[in-house]
C-alpha cells in the first residue's frame, strides 16, 4: 500500500506471525559471554504469542558494524544483505550521482578479489547478487546455498575495507560510461522517464539532496574525478555506517567468528549522525513541462507532505488510496471509468526527508479532453473527496492489504532479511514491523480528513505537462517556473579526508574461503495429481512454510489462435475478464478482493490464456469464487469494450516509442513472418485492433475458453484433498478444447541486410542479433544448448558481458539467450548500446559469437558453467510462485516429476567436446540484424559495415 524507501507496493514485509520477547545484552546469556572479538549482543527477538515479528539478534562490533541475524531452516539457501546509510541524499551540489556511481564500484573487485571477479565468484557458488541506490541507502546482497556462507561475508568484508586500494583510472572510466549508459536506458532514452527529476527540480529548493535523482546529472558524473569518489568512499562506506543482515539456513555461533574475522579489524569511518528532514513548502502552484518521444501527453500534479515514519504519513497513505489506488479510487470512476484518460493514478511516496502525494493521468485521445482538463478533473476529485468523506470500506482495504502483504513476505528469507536491514536502518529497530501494521490499524477517519485539510487542500503543487515532440501547446498550462540551474561550488583542494584506513590481520585475506561442506540437498516439492469432475487436470504441491497460496489456471488459448485481421483480440478477450461480470460491476470485485487482501487477474501470452490468483488460504474460497465469477460469467459490457479498446490502441501506439519494445518486435517478425500471429505484438496493430468488436469478442471466448483446454496449478499449505474441494468452484466449467491453429511457414533469413528503424533524436540504440533455434526440450539440445551459451551470453560475467559493457564501456549491459516454445525457439543477442557506438558493438557482437562458435569454451568457462548452475537449484523452489514454474513446465511439457536429475546428470557430465560441437553447430549460419536508433547519427557506420541496409517503420514494414 505505501510508496517508501523502506516499504515497496506491496509492502515486502517478511515477518512470522508471532509475538516477540526481546531480551537485551545486560543479561547473562551464555550466547552473549561466549561472543567472538568483543561483539555484544544488543537484542534478541524470539517467538511468542499473537504480534507480528521477525525473530532475529542483533549485535555491534567494536568498530561499530550492526549485525543482524534471522535463523530460517526451510530452504538450504542464506541471504546476506550489507545496507550502507548513504545515498544520494548525503551527496554534495555538483556531485550529483556519486552513491549511484560507487554502488557501480564496488563490484569492480578489492585487494583480494580480481577484477571482474565478484559477479564470478557469486555465480559460481551458485547464488545471485546485485546492488541497489536510492536516496537514502546503498545495499548490495546474495542469495547462496548455504554452504557459501563464509565466502560472502569475505566478499563482502573485502570491498569494505580493501576496495580503494583496487580502484584505477581505468575502471573509473569504463564505469562512468557505463554508468551514463544506464541514464540514457533508463531516463534519457525512456518515453517519460524525466518526469522525476523535473519535478525534484521543480519541488526542492537549490542544493536539497532530493532535488536531483539518484543517477545525478551527466555533467556532474563528467566533472568527476577519481579522488572524488575516494573521498565519498571514506565519508561514508566505514563498519559505524552499515547494518550487516544475514538470514537462512545457518548456524549463529559460526557465522559471528566468521564476521568477527573478515570484518572486525576493519576500521571505523567517520562519524555519521541521521540526516533531519526539513520541511518543504511551495509559494504557489510552479507549472512546468517538457516535450518528449510519447504519443500521449500526460500531467503529473505532486503535492510536497511530510517524510517516512511521520505519524501523518499512515493517514496520507489511506488517502491516496482513496484517490487513485485501482478500480475504487475515485480517479478512476472520474476519468478511466467515464473514458476520459486511458490511465490514471495516485501514490504517496516517502523516503527519509520528504515525501509526495502525487495525481497523474493520461487522456484518451477518443474523449477529447485535454490536459487542461484533466487537471481540473484532478482538482473536482479532491473536492468529492471532501464531501464524500472516509468510508469503512476505505480503511478495511488499507489494512487487509497491509496485513495479506505482511504474511505473503514470508515467501523468501530475502524478503525477512530486506525487511530486518531497512527497519534497522531507518527506524532504529528490526523489531518495527508490528508497529508499522499498529500505526495504520489506528488510522481514523477523522486523521484522514485532517491530513487532507493540512497538506493537500487549497495548497500549491507542482504540475507537470509531458507533451509529444512538436506539441507545446497541448501543455495544462504555459510554464510559470524555470528551472534557474546551479550554483556550482569552487573544487576543494583539500585531500586530508583520502588518508586511508589500512586495516590489521592476523590471516591471509588473499585466500578465498572454500565452500563449509558439500552442497546442500535440495528437496524438490512432492506433487499430487488430481483431476476435477469436469476433467480439468490438476498439478499440486505443498508449501507448509506460510499460510498462503497461489494458483495458476491456464487455458490453451493465445494470440497464434487469432486470425490476423484481428491481431490483439486473445489479450483483449482476457482483458475483458478483468471487467464486470454478470453478477458485479469491475469496481465491486475490486472492493471485494481488497478487503481479502487477494489478488486476481487474467492475462494472455503467447500459448495460454492464464487466472493467476494469490490469496490467504483463510481467504482462498472467497477468492475463488471470484475467479469462477470471472471466469464463467464475464458481462462483456459494451462501455467496458470501449475503454479496455481505447486502452489497447494507446498502448500500441506508446509501445512503438519505446527502441527496446520496437526491436524485439521487429526481429521476432523477421524470425516468424507476417503470417503468424504470435509473431505480432501481444496487443496487436492500431489498424487490427481497430476492427474488432465486442461480437468478435463474446465469439473468440465462446470458442475457446473451454474446460477441456483448461489445466490448474496449485501450490498451497492446503492437502490435496482440502484443495481439490475449493477448486470444486470450476467444476461447472464444461467444453470441448479447440484444435491447435497450424503455423504458416517461416520466412528465410537474410545475413545480408541490416534492417534499421529511425529513431530521431535516440540517446541510444537498441541492437538484436539472432537466428531461428530449437523449440523447448528441458533434457535435450534446448537445455544443452543453454549451458553452452551461459559463458558466451548468459551469466553476468560473460564474453558478450564483459566486453561490451565491462571493458568497453558500450553498454549497461549485453546478453544473448536461447528462448523457445513448443513449436519454435530462436538464439538472439542484444544489448541497448551508446548511440557513438553502434557500429562497433554490432562488429564486438559477431566477434564474440564468431569466435566461441569457431574456438569453443575454454575449460575455466566450463568449470565456472558446471559449478554456477549445479548450485544455483538451491534458489529455484522457495517462494510459491517459484513452485509455480516448476509445476508449470511439468506440466505444459508432460515432464517426469525428476526431469530436474536428469539436468543435474547432463550437466555434470557436460564436456569441452560436448560444448563446442553445439557451439560449432548452433551459432553457425545466417543471422538477422536488427538496429533501432537514431539514423542520421548512426547512418555512416552502419554504412561502413558493408551490409544492404534496409529501412523499416515501426511496424516491420518496408519504407
Amino acid at each position: 500500500m505505501r510508496r517508501s524507501l523502506i516499504i515497496s507496493t506491496a509492502l515486502a514485509a517478511a515477518l512470522a506471525l508471532t509475538a516477540c520477547e526481546t531480551t537485551g545484552s545486560t543479561g547473562s546469556s551464555m550466547e552473549d559471554m561466549a561472543l567472538p572479538g568483543g561483539i555484544k549482543l544488543v537484542e534478541k527477538v524470539t517467538k511468542k504469542g499473537d504480534e507480528v515479528v521477525i525473530p532475529y539478534s542483533k549485535y555491534v562490533l567494536p568498530n561499530g558494524l550492526t549485525v543482524i541475524l534471522h535463523e530460517d531452516d526451510s530452504d538450504p539457501l542464506v541471504h546476506v544483505d550489507v545496507t550502507y546509510h548513504v545515498g544520494s541524499g548525503r551527496e554534495e551540489i555538483g556531485k550529483s550521482g556519486f552513491a549511484h556511481f560507487f554502488e557501480h564500484m564496488m563490484f569492480q573487485g578489492s585487494e583480494n578479489v580480481g577484477d571482474e571477479e565478484h559477479f564470478k565468484i557469486v555465480s559460481e557458488s551458485g547464488g545471485t547478487l546485485n546492488g541497489t541506490t536510492n536516496t537514502d541507502r546503498t545495499n548490495y546482497f546474495e542469495t547462496v546455498p548455504s554452504n557459501q556462507l563464509e565466502k560472502m561475508i569475505w566478499l563482502e568484508a573485502d570491498r569494505m575495507g580493501f576496495l580503494l586500494p583496487a580502484v584505477t583510472q581505468e575502471k573509473f572510466e569504463v564505469q562512468r560510461e557505463t554508468v551514463k549508459n544506464e541514464r540514457g536506458q533508463n531516463y534519457d532514452n525512456r518515453p517519460y522517464g524525466l518526469i522525476r527529476e523535473k519535478v525534484a527540480e521543480a519541488m526542492y529548493p537549490e542544493g536539497h539532496p532530493y532535488s536531483w535523482l539518484t543517477i545525478g546529472y551527466i555533467e556532474d558524473l563528467n566533472r568527476a574525478d577519481l579522488d572524488d569518489l575516494k573521498r565519498f568512499f571514506l565519508r561514508w562506506y566505514g563498519p559505524n555506517n552499515a547494518v550487516l543482515t544475514i538470514g537462512g539456513d545457518l548456524d549463529k555461533m559460526q557465522t559471528l567468528e566468521w564476521v568477527n574475522k573478515y570484518f572486525g579489524s576493519i576500521p571505523a569511518g567517520p562519524e555519521v549522525a541521521d540526516p533531519v528532514p526539513t520541511e518543504v513548502t511551495l509559494d504557489a502552484d510552479r507549472y512546468i513541462s517538457y516535450e518528449d518521444n510519447v504519443s500521449l501527453p500526460l500531467v503529473w500534479m505532486t503535492f510536497p507532505t511530510v517524510h517516512v515514519y511521520h505519524p501523518d504519513e499512515a493517514p496520507l497513505d489511506v488517502l491516496y488510496s482513496i484517490m487513485g489506488d485501482g478500480r475504487t479510487s475515485l480517479l478512476y470512476k472520474n476519468m478511466v471509468k467515464d473514458g476520459y484518460a486511458v490511465q490514471a493514478s495516485a501514490s504517496h511516496g516517502c523516503s527519509e526527508l520528504h515525501c509526495q502525494f502525487t495525481m497523474f493521468a493520461l487522456p484518451n485521445p477518443a474523449s477529447g479532453k485535454s490536459l487542461t482538463d484533466l487537471e481540473q478533473i484532478m482538482r473536482d476529485s479532491l473536492k468529492e473527496f471532501e464531501e464524500r468523506g472516509v468510508l469503512d470500506d476505505d480503511l478495511e482495504r488499507v489494512k487487509a492489504g497491509i496485513r495479506a502483504s505482511n504474511i505473503f513476505g514470508l515467501e523468501s528469507v530475502r524478503g525477512k532479511v530486506s525487511q530486518l536491514a531497512a527497519f534497522a536502518t531507518f527506524a532504529d529497530t528490526p523489531n518495527y514491523i508490528q508497529k508499522e501494521i499498529d500505526r495504520y490499524d489506528a488510522v481514523t477517519k477523522e486523521d484522514v480528513m485532517r491530513v487532507y485539510e493540512k497538506y493537500i487542500k487549497d495548497k500549491s503543487a507542482v504540475i507537470l505537462s509531458v507533451v509529444p515532440k512538436g506539441q507545446p501547446d497541448m501543455v495544462a498550462a504555459p510554464d510559470n517556473w524555470t528551472f534557474p540551474g546551479r550554483t556550482i561550488p569552487e573544487a576543494s583542494d583539500d585531500d586530508s579526508a583520502l588518508a586511508l584506513r589500512i586495516p590489521a590481520d592476523d590471516f591471509d585475506r588473499s585466500m578465498q574461503p572454500a565452500a563449509s561442506g558439500e552442497n546442500p540437498v535440495v528437496t524438490l516439492p512432492t506433487l499430487w495429481r488430481d483431476e476435477l469432475s469436469n476433467g480439468v487436470e490438476v498439478l499440486g504441491a505443498i508449501n507448509d512454510e506460510t499460510p498462503t497460496t497461489a494458483i495458476s489456471l491456464r487455458i490453451e488459448v493465445s494470440q497464434r489462435d487469432e486470425p490476423l485481421e484481428k491481431l490483439g483480440l486473445a489479450e483483449i478477450t482476457a482483458a475483458m475478464l478483468n471487467e464486470a461480470t454478470q453478477e458485479s460491476t469491475n469496481e465491486e470485485l475490486s472492493n471485494r478482493l481488497a478487503k481479502l487482501g487477494s489478488s486476481v487477474s487474467v492475462s494472455a501470452g503467447s500459448r495460454y490464456t492464464t487466472i493467476t490468483v494469490r490469496s490467504l488460504t483463510e481467504n482462498l474460497d472467497e477468492t475463488l469464487a471470484i475467479a469462477r465469477e470471472r471466469l464463467l460469467e464475464p458481462a462483456f459490457n459494451e462501455d467496458d469494450f470501449q475503454r479496455v479498446k481505447g486502452q489497447t490502441i494507446e498502448g500500441i501506439k506508446q509501445s512503438k516509442t519505446q527502441a527496446s519494445a520496437t526491436a524485439s518486435q521487429v526481429f521476432t517478425q523477421l524470425m516468424y513472418g507476417n503470417d503468424n500471429a504470435f509473431a505480432w505484438r501481444d496487443a496487436g496493430r492500431v489498424d487490427t485492433v481497430e476492427t474488432i468488436t465486442l461480437d468478435d469478442v463474446k465469439a473468440f471466448y465462446d470458442t475457446y475458453y473451454k474446460s477441456g483446454a483448461g489445466s490448474i496449478i496449485a501450490v498451497s499449505d492446503l492437502p490435496e484433498k482440502k484443495m481439490m474441494a475449493s477448486l470444486a468452484a470450476f467444476s461447472p466449467w464444461s467444453g470441448d478444447a479447440m484444435p491447435q491453429k497450424e503455423l504458416a511457414p517461416f520466412p528465410a533469413i537474410d545475413a545480408s541486410k541490416l534492417y534499421l528503424i529511425d529513431k530521431p533524436g535516440a540517446a541510444q540504440s537498441e541492437i538484436r542479433i539472432g537466428k531461428r533455434a530449437l523449440p523447448f526440450d528441458a533434457t535435450g539440445t534446448y537445455y544443452k544448448a543453454t549451458l553452452m551459451n551461459y559463458a558466451l551470453g548468459g551469466a553476468f560475467n560473460s564474453r558478450i558481458n564483459l566486453n561490451l559493457r565491462e571493458d568497453k564501456g558500450y553498454t549497461y549491459g549485453a546478453r544473448s539467450f536461447f528462448s523457445g516454445s513448443d513449436q519454435y525457439g530462436e538464439y538472439r543477442a542484444q544489448a541497448g548500446v551508446r548511440k557513438d557506438a553502434t557500429a562497433a558493438s554490432i562488429v564486438e557482437f559477431f566477434s564474440e559469437i564468431g569466435s566461441y562458435q569457431e574456438d569453443g569454451i575454454s575449460e575455466d568457462e566450463l568449470a565456472f558453467t558446471k559449478q554456477a548452475i549445479g548450485q544455483s537449484e538451491a534458489r529455484d523452489y522457495e517462494t510459491p510462485f517459484q513452485k509455480l514454474g516448476f509445476l508449470s513446465q511439468i506440466l505444459t511439457y508432460d515432464l517426469p516429476d525428476d526431469f530436474v536429475d536428469e539436468q543435474q546428470d547432463i550437466l555434470r557430465n557436460l564436456t569441452k567436446e560436448n560444448v563446442d560441437m553445439l557451439a560449432a553447430e548452433l551459432l553457425d549460419g545466417d543471422m538477422a540484424l536488427v538496429v533501432v536508433g537514431d539514423k542520421e547519427a548512426i547512418w555512416d557506420e552502419l554504412e561502413a559495415l558493408g551490409r544492404e541496409i534496409v529501412e523499416l517503420d515501426e511496424n516491420g514494414m518496408p519504407k
